[in-house]
């Protein structure tokens, strides 16, 4: 790099530098860069074949020759060399310029002689024999390369409308997409809420019937219960009357044994002993004594189990008066 920058300061003359005659296959724009204050620069009959994108950088330039090289194109930034006035491509291989070539307004000077220019372009371009051609050249080239930016801007312009529009139906698709899944989910939701609220409603209705047959269940019960009570008590109440005939005879068979023992007494212990109808019962009174004693467990039984009817008897006499 060193060499190529001493070599470059070798061929400065004041503002210009030659680099024609070089055999340079590119430009070097780096070295190039180092020396803004060379603003006419000699690349003529070189072999370059294109110009790197960096060449647009150097925007101090002010006459370019770049006339007998192998150019087929120029960089798309070209526009942005804004003081650039003289630019020779003569003897190129250019069929187009870049759109961007619109923008060089300080150009006053053009050369596109011996190039395949598209047909538009070399009509614009005209010939340039003369410095009154080559500036006629510039100017008309200017303006069709204006009017091909305009299209270029009009197409664009139409390209992003259009791309708007297929932005704004897709916002629009895209509301409306997210307005259906919003009804959707508003929909399973009440769907939801609907379900739950049968649900709710199921549930409170069987409770109910459970309350309902649970009540009828203790209905029945208390029914039955009140049927079992009218029945018992019918049943407790009839031997009532029973009981009472019970209680009678066992009564007059008190009152008879009393009186038995009553006339045995008089029999045993009077003077009518020896009458002739005591004779028998005293008779009949020593075989029960001697039975009894015989017996005296059976009869201390049966004392027992008259007083325990006795006493029965007397209470269930206390409970029916009750």
């Amino acid at each position: 790099l060193n060499n190529k920058v001493l070599n470059l300061k070798d061929k400065i003359s004041g503002n210009e530098v030659d680099l024609s005659l070089c055999n340079l296959t590119e430009v070097p724009v780096r070295e190039l860069a180092l020396f803004p204050k060379v603003t006419v620069v000699d690349l003529s009959c070189n072999n370059i074949t294109s110009l790197p994108p960096e060449f647009c950088n150097l925007t101090h330039l002010v006459k370019v020759d770049l006339s007998k090289n192998q150019l087929s194109s120029l960089p798309d930034d070209m526009g942005n060399l804004m003081n650039l006035q003289h630019l020779d491509l003569y003897n190129n291989k250019l069929t187009n310029l870049p759109v961007s070539f619109s923008q060089l307004r300080s150009l006053k000077w053009l050369d596109l002689k011996d190039n395949p220019l598209e047909l538009g372009l070399a009509k614009a371009a005209g010939d340039c024999l003369d410095e009154k051609q080559c500036k006629q050249c510039a100017t008309k080239v200017l303006q069709h390369m204006r009017a091909i930016q305009e299209e270029v801007d009009h197409a664009r312009e139409k390209r992003l409308l259009r791309e708007k529009e297929l932005e704004r139906k897709r916002e629009a698709k895209q509301r409306e997409r997210e307005a259906r899944e919003r009804e959707a989910r508003k929909r399973e939701k009440a769907e939801e809420k609907e379900k739950r609220r049968k649900e709710y409603n199921a549930q409170k209705a069987a409770l109910a019937a459970q309350e309902q047959q649970k009540k009828k269940s203790e209905e029945k019960k208390k029914k039955n219960g009140q049927a079992a009570g009218d029945k018992k008590v019918a049943v407790e109440s009839k031997p009532k009357p029973r009981r009472s005939v019970i209680g009678l005879i066992f009564k007059l068979l008190l009152l008879l044994l009393v009186g038995l023992a009553g006339v045995a007494a008089v029999c045993r212990l009077t003077d009518l002993q020896k009458e002739a109808f005591c004779l028998p019962i005293n008779a009949a009174v020593d075989d029960g004594l001697s039975w009894a004693k015989e017996q005296q467990v059976v009869l201390r039984q049966l004392v027992q189990n008259l007083s325990t009817a006795a006493k029965e008897l007397l209470e269930s006499t206390q409970t029916s008066k009750n």
